[in-house]
């Protein structure tokens, strides 16, 4: 079915926002018209018209950036190359990372350097895809320039531990640009691979802030049918679990490249999950957020997909590659290496049982040979199957001062 037949077909449903996009850019997608149908039947009321700043033209900035301007947003797509900026605004397309995939009129790439004072001045939402090891950077340069008398949604989608200092996102906020906008901040996270969000296939992510009247906004803002977003109020869970699931994919990637089979994928996933859920919830979060989208959803993905990047270095160095020229010829950034340098740390000062990561942490810093570390941790002391610590470490009570809050619940 061409555009101009599917619009003709349906003349009483709202023209949902992607269908506005080139017609090139609806046939080559090569949607499941059937689902769209029924998708568009069940459309929502459309939204006003945001300026949107997605700062980093990675995988994933670069196809919330293409989601978002499906709909009637104006987005600017912020990259650190200006030959990325060139080549984007001339031929439609990222020439690094989802170098298939023809991107709307309604996108314009800048940089790269960062947006004046002037041009935030009418900036709505300020989206972050920056890798967490460089958003502290970005951060204090960007402060300075935003808005006094009002804050933009600031969403962020990076998902690891600065390694020097092992904060998290919030905490980097909170240090960089005071407790206001940190408590404002909102983390989307979840099983939402770039390739197959350009793709419009049916996805879910978990939304959380310590605010739900912003979580909400966002929830609202990315809504499609095709893309669906469940809110929460533990940003601290949600973003532990987004960052350890990186780790645990190269656990599991290991595994598979050394050759073991689907009884120890299973038992390595379910033992990943079990092991993050006490690390989050020594930390301060909910042990149910590792349950939701951000926690076990976006595990799973992660560790049962040759599309991860993560699960991707575990498997060629199960196969004997050295790290140096996994992480050289990947392409892309896996964040569950940087993650892993700064889980070490934090999981001695949580106290906390984490036999999974230190492995890996021993494969990717200590040079251990891989083999050795799976018979350790088949050796490792019988436990009981759950055991959660009793009560919060000193991670969360050091992040609620520097938001100036006795609690973390929501707004």
């Amino acid at each position: 079915m061409g555009y101009g037949v599917l619009m003709f077909a349906l003349p009483n449903v709202r023209r949902v926002s992607f269908l506005k996009a080139q017609p090139l850019l609806v046939s080559r997608r090569q949607p499941n018209h059937s689902l769209i149908l029924n998708s568009l039947r069940m459309a929502s009321t459309p939204k006003l018209t945001s300026r949107v700043l997605v700062l980093g033209a990675g995988n994933f900035g670069s196809c919330l950036a293409d989601h978002l301007a499906d709909s009637t947003h104006r987005v600017y797509l912020w990259a650190r190359s200006k030959q990325t900026v060139d080549i984007f605004n001339k031929e439609r397309r990222n020439e690094k990372y989802l170098t298939d995939h023809l991107f709307p009129e309604s996108i314009e790439a800048i940089g790269p350097e960062l947006p004046s004072a002037d041009f935030l001045q009418d900036v709505d939402v300020v989206l972050f895809a920056v890798p967490t090891q460089g958003l502290r950077k970005v951060l204090e340069e960007l402060h300075p320039r935003m808005p006094k008398n009002r804050i933009p949604l600031m969403i962020f989608v990076n998902k690891g531990i600065e390694t020097g200092t092992q904060a998290l996102t919030l905490e980097i906020i909170a240090e960089s640009c005071g407790p206001d906008i940190a408590k404002a901040s909102i983390f989307l996270s979840g099983p939402s691979f770039a390739k197959e969000i350009v793709k419009r296939q049916p996805t879910t992510v978990s939304v959380s802030s310590l605010s739900l009247t912003h979580a909400q906004q966002v929830s609202d803002l990315f809504h499609q049918p095709w893309f669906r977003c469940y809110t929460g109020a533990d940003p601290v869970g949600v973003e532990l679990a987004g960052a350890l699931k990186n780790v645990y994919a190269i656990a599991t990637g290991i595994a598979d490249g050394l050759g073991y089979e689907n009884n120890t994928r299973a038992g390595l996933i379910t033992r990943a999950l079990a092991e993050m859920t006490r690390i989050g919830s020594a930390y301060g979060a909910s042990p149910l957020t590792f349950l939701s989208l951000a926690g076990i959803g976006d595990l799973m993905l992660t560790c049962t997909s040759s599309k991860s990047r993560n699960y991707t270095v575990g498997y060629r160095l199960g196969k004997g590659e050295q790290l140096d020229y996994i992480v050289k010829t990947l392409g892309s950034v896996a964040e569950g290496v940087t993650t892993s340098e700064g889980l070490k740390p934090m999981t001695q000062k949580l106290g906390v049982y984490a036999p999974i990561a230190d492995g890996v942490y021993s494969i990717l810093y200590e040079g251990r040979d891989p083999k050795d570390v799976a018979i350790q941790l088949m050796n490792e002391p019988p436990l009981r199957e759950m055991d959660l610590p009793q009560g919060a470490g000193a991670p969360v009570e050091e992040l609620k001062k520097k938001l100036g809050v006795d609690s973390l619940d929501p707004a």
